[in-house]
Parts: structure tokens; sequence; C-alpha cells
């Protein structure tokens, strides 16, 4: 399953340099950018076993770079919870995938969250709804990220609309993104996807990560992240449609 030829051993090393680049200047988006570009080469669960060494390492890296940890673990466990148990069941969707629908489902949920963010869309969650709707939103995250290998939907937007401080956002997205990478692992392992040779494959592909973070926090400092993820944004919608509409073309 992962006798990677030459050529597609530069397209993975420059796909993950790439998604670095945008995790280092948004702070966020390496799995995404990952599995749209690998899944237009290679099927979506092939693409999601590469992710996950690379993934863990820099999700891992942010969330522990965070002021408030044990807080955040505190108000967010239950939607944590919910995001393992629909990772690992959802994780079915993407290992027995027979009928191809995986590439199309993946699409729609990159246009969709960049669809979402591109229109700004600025919600607020009452702080009194929060433990009813958080486990609701960790089970609906995780059916999608079983599914499609994507994280952020709806995740990112909940978490948005929490009203959390700067800081303490990128550290509950950091803690979102590392507890749907390890279900994720764990439901693609039970689907034997996620095998030794797919660890050895995960692990090489944390250098050009790291690297295309390094460079991409140098880049932050020079050019508007917010420009930068606009543009990014649109790139993914078009990915999404690609990838959306490929079983028609």
């Amino acid at each position: 399953m992962f006798d990677f030829s030459a050529s597609q051993v530069l397209t993975i090393a420059l796909t993950f340099f790439l998604a670095g680049i945008v995790k280092g200047v948004t702070g966020m988006g390496l799995p995404t950018v990952a599995m749209g570009v690998l899944a237009t080469v290679m099927p979506p669960v092939g693409a999601a076993s590469l992710l996950i060494v690379p993934s863990f390492v820099t999700n891992v890296w942010q969330l522990l770079a965070g002021p408030s940890f044990a807080a955040l673990s505190s108000r967010l466990w239950l939607m944590m919870a919910g995001i393992t148990a629909g990772t690992i069941a959802g994780s079915w969707l993407l290992t027995n995938d027979s009928g191809g629908w995986t590439t199309p489902a993946l699409g729609a949920a990159l246009m969709i969250y960049a669809g979402m963010s591109l229109m700004a869309w600025q919600l607020t969650v009452p702080a009194r709804l929060e433990p009813r709707l958080s486990p609701f939103i960790g089970l609906a995250t995780g059916v999608v990220t079983g599914g499609t290998g994507v994280f952020v939907i709806p995740a990112v937007p909940y978490l948005q609309a929490l009203g959390l401080g700067k800081e303490d956002l990128i550290q509950a997205l950091g803690l979102s993104f590392t507890v749907s990478t390890i279900a994720l692992a764990i439901g693609l392992a039970g689907g034997g996807a996620f095998r030794f040779d797919s660890i050895g494959a995960s692990v090489l592909a944390v250098a050009p990560a790291l690297a295309g973070m390094g460079l991409g926090q140098w880049v932050r400092r020079r050019v508007s992240p917010a420009t930068f993820r606009r543009w990014f944004l649109i790139c993914l919608l078009l990915l999404g449609l690609q990838l959306l509409l490929r079983p028609l073309i």
C-alpha cells in the first residue's frame, strides 16, 4: 500500500512542506492541506495514514506552547470525548470506502470550511449552552474526521464562538487537533489502514512539515497573515471543488 516511487515521495515531501508553511503562518491547516492535496494523487485513507505523525508532532507542539492546558482540558473534556468516540466510529467509513465517496466528501468538507471562513461568520455560544453543545459538536467533528481525515468542521467555528482569548484559542485548537489525530490513528489501525509501514512513511513526512512551519513563521513576520489566510482559503475552496466534482469529470 505504501511502496512509493521517487515522484510520489517528492510529492509527499512538497505537500507536507506546503502544509507546514500554512500552519506556520496561520496556526492551523496542516492536516487540511495535506488531505486536500494528497487526495488528488492517492486514496484519502492513504493520505490520512501519512498525516498521523506530522500532525501529532506539530499539534502537540502547539498544544504545549500555550498557557492554559489544564483549564482548557477541564472545560473541553466533553467535546474531546465526543471527538474520540466519533472519530473512532467514523473511521470505519474511511477504511471501508467501497463506493469511492470519501474523495467527494473530503472535497465538500474543505469547501464548507473555506466558505464559512471566507464569509467570516462570527457565531457566539452562550456559556449556559456550552456543556450541552460540546459533546454533540465533538461527536459531529469526530464523524467528519473519521470519514474524511479533516479535523476542522464543526470544531473550529465552535471553538471560535466560545469567546476564548487569542492564546487560549490557539491552544484549544491544538488540543482538539491532537485528540483528533490520536483517535484517527486508533480508528485507522483498527481498520487495518495504519500499520508499521504507515508509521515509517508518516515519520518521514515530519521533517518537511517542520521545515515548512519554520518558513511559515518567518513569512508571518513579513506578510499580512489575514491576506495570506484569505488566499489560502480561496485555494482550499477550489481544491475542494475539484475533489467534489472528480467523480463526474
